[in-house]
């Protein structure tokens, strides 16, 4: 079972500047750190191939400093490390990322299985793992609780589908996204950082892909341009209600209505 998990370095800090005139977050000079929900799509990878054995791999898509997430998964047992890195990247949207990564994991190789978070802390659109999916032409189930059996040619997962969970079985090679509570990700290893501080990460420009096309990459490849993002208007104000709990939770009922969340 060879697997592949598709991980991210996000800004540390929600105190992140944006680039007025393209709109992309500005990552030069921030504190950075793992998707913490990449953590449990490599927890998940690492107990598959536990059991029935192969190789994970990890792939990220970024500057040279995203090398960092790349060498702490080392840490957890990946075995092998790609990065797609170019500044003809840069800029790009879900559906720009989306390609990029998944002709990085066409050059790549062959793999049995791809594993991604259900999303990113920056991102927060949840698209990605789908349409790298669509883009590879394999089946794809998102928002995977849990994991039952691994097969030759199958793989068995319960999907939560907010009201219900559906248990489906789905033929390999396919593209499953990740609940942060299907696994406890393990912690880095110490020995295993010492151990891989030296093992080479393959890194993937635009002209080490099969489509060189610059204009599927980057800003140039990106459908959808943000025109806004600022912080959230910080409202402390506030309103207390006294008297019996009757007339307590009517005037809570009426505000309520007032501001229409009734």
């Amino acid at each position: 079972m060879n697997t592949m998990v598709c991980i991210k370095q996000v800004p540390g800090t929600s105190k992140v500047e944006v680039d007025e005139k393209t709109g992309v977050l500005k990552r030069d000079g921030i504190d950075s750190k793992m998707n913490p929900y990449d953590l449990y799509a490599l927890e998940a990878a690492l107990r598959i191939k536990e059991i029935v054995g192969g190789t994970v791999d990890a792939i990220s898509m970024g500057p040279q400093q995203a090398m960092e997430v790349i060498r702490e998964s080392f840490s957890m047992g990946v075995d092998n490390g790609i990065l797609i890195s170019d500044r003809k990247f840069a800029g790009a949207d879900v559906l720009a990322t989306s390609y990029t990564i998944s002709q990085g994991i066409k050059k790549a190789g062959d793999y049995d299985l791809i594993i991604c978070g259900k999303q990113t802390t920056d991102g927060d659109t949840a698209q990605v793992g789908p349409e790298i999916a669509e883009y590879l032409g394999i089946p794809h189930v998102t928002n995977v609780k849990r994991i039952f059996e691994v097969k030759e040619d199958s793989i068995i997962i319960e999907m939560d589908m907010q009201e219900v969970n559906g248990i489906l079985e789905v033929k390999l090679p396919c593209l499953i996204t990740v609940e942060k509570d299907i696994y406890e990700p393990r912690l880095p290893s110490y020995i295993r950082k010492k151990k891989t501080k030296n093992r080479e990460i393959k890194i993937l420009s635009l002209n080490d892909l099969e489509d060189k096309d610059e204009n599927k990459y980057g800003l140039n490849g990106s459908p959808t341009q943000v025109e806004r993002i600022f912080p959230p208007e910080v409202n402390l104000k506030h309103e207390s209600f006294t008297g019996s709990s009757e007339k307590v939770s009517k005037d809570v009922f009426n505000k309520l209505k007032e501001f229409k969340f009734l």
